[in-house]
C-alpha cells in the first residue's frame, strides 16, 4: 500500500537541504566560518598549483599528482560550498532535484579521482624510496600523465554507470533532507522502483575501489616502512621518511574520514554526527590538503620564497 502511494503521488521537482538547523543567530557565523573556509581552501589549493606550475624544480612527478590533487579540491569545494553559503545569506534552502542530482554526480566522479590520485602518489613513493635505481624509467612523464587520465576515467565512467540505473528511477521522497549536500549514496531507499541493482552495483563498486585501493596502498606503505628501517643511518632513515610524510599523512586523513563517513552511518547515528562527518570528508580535507603540503615541504618553501622574491621585484621595479 505504501509502495502504490508514492508511485502515485506528484513528481518532486524540488528538494530542501536542512544544513544546520534553522536557529537565526546561527546562520551569520555559520556564513562567516564557511566563507572564510571556502576561501582558504581556494587560496591553499590555487597557490599549490600556481607554485608547481612555473617552478621547473617541481616538476618531478610526485608533485605533478599534488597539483592536479589540488585542483580536484578546488572543483570540491566549488561544488558544494557555495550553495551552502548562499543558503545560509538568503535563508532559501530549495535546491531543484536536477541541481542535486548534478553535485552528486560531479562529487562522485571528484571522489574518485581523488582516491585514486592519492594512490598513484602512493605508487610514486613506494618506487622512489623501494626501487631507487628504476624510479625514472618507470615514472616518467608519459606513466603520471596516463595515470591522472586514468583516474579521471575511471571517476567518470563510475558516475555514468550510476546515471544509467538512476535514470531508470524516480526520486518519491523525501522532499526535505537533513543534510547539507546531496548525497543519493544514503537515499537509495528513496528512489521508487527496483533499486536492488543500484545497491549491489555501489556495494560491489565501493568494495572494489575504497577496499580494494586502500590494501594497496596499506601493502605499498608497509614495503615502503621495511624498506626505509633497512637504512643504516639515522639521517637517512629520517630523509626517506620525510618524502612520503606528507603523503601519509594526507592518505590516513582521507580514509579515515572515508570509513567514518559511510561505514558509521550504518550504524545510525544521530543526524548531526552525519553532517559533521560529511563536513570533515567534502570540506575540511580540502582545506588542510594544502597545509599539510606547504608546512612539510622544503621544496614547496623555497618555491614560495622564490616567488615572493619575484612578486617584490616586479613591484619594485613598478614604483620605481
Amino acid at each position: 500500500m505504501e509502495t502504490a502511494e508514492r508511485r502515485n503521488q506528484t513528481p518532486i521537482v524540488e528538494l530542501i537541504l536542512v544544513g544546520f538547523g534553522n536557529g537565526p543567530e546561527l546562520q551569520p557565523l555559520l556564513f562567516l566560518l564557511f566563507l572564510v573556509i571556502y576561501i582558504a581552501a581556494l587560496a591553499g589549493n590555487l597557490l599549490i598549483f600556481v607554485l608547481v606550475v612555473p617552478d621547473s624544480h617541481l616538476h618531478t612527478p610526485m608533485y605533478y599528482f599534488v597539483a592536479n590533487l589540488s585542483a580536484v579540491e578546488i572543483c570540491s569545494v566549488s561544488t558544494t560550498l557555495p550553495r551552502l553559503i548562499g543558503s545560509l545569506a538568503t535563508g532559501d534552502r530549495t535546491i531543484s532535484l536536477q541541481n542535486c542530482y548534478v553535485q552528486f554526480y560531479i562529487s562522485v566522479i571528484l571522489s574518485n579521482a581523488e582516491c585514486l590520485l592519492l594512490t598513484a602518489m602512493c605508487y610514486d613513493r613506494y618506487l622512489a624510496i623501494c626501487h631507487p635505481l628504476r624510479y625514472n624509467a618507470l615514472m616518467n612523464g608519459r606513466v603520471c600523465c596516463h595515470m591522472v587520465a586514468w583516474a579521471w576515467i575511471f571517476g567518470i565512467s563510475y558516475c555514468v554507470m550510476l546515471y544509467i540505473f538512476i535514470l531508470q528511477l524516480r526520486y518519491c521522497g523525501p522532499k526535505e533532507i537533513d543534510h547539507f549536500i546531496c548525497d543519493f549514496a544514503v537515499l537509495v531507499e528513496s528512489f521508487c522502483g527496483n533499486t536492488r541493482i543500484l545497491n549491489l552495483l555501489s556495494f560491489l563498486l565501493s568494495v572494489i575501489v575504497n577496499v580494494g585501493i586502500f590494501l594497496v596502498t596499506l601493502t605499498s606503505y608497509i614495503c615502503i616502512i621495511a624498506s626505509i628501517l633497512r637504512i643504516p643511518s639515522g639521517t637517512g632513515r629520517q630523509k626517506a621518511f620525510s618524502t612520503c610524510s606528507s603523503h601519509l599523512t594526507v592518505v590516513t586523513g582521507y580514509y579515515v574520514s572515508v570509513i567514518i563517513v559511510y561505514v558509521v552511518p550504518l550504524f545510525n547515528p544521530p543526524a548531526i554526527v552525519y553532517k559533521i562527518m560529511s563536513l570533515w570528508f567534502a570540506i575540511l580535507i580540502p582545506l588542510l590538503n594544502p597545509v599539510i603540503y606547504c608546512l612539510r615541504n622544503k621544496e614547496v618553501h623555497q618555491a614560495l620564497r622564490k616567488t615572493l622574491r619575484k612578486l617584490a621585484a616586479l613591484r619594485h621595479r613598478t614604483e620605481v
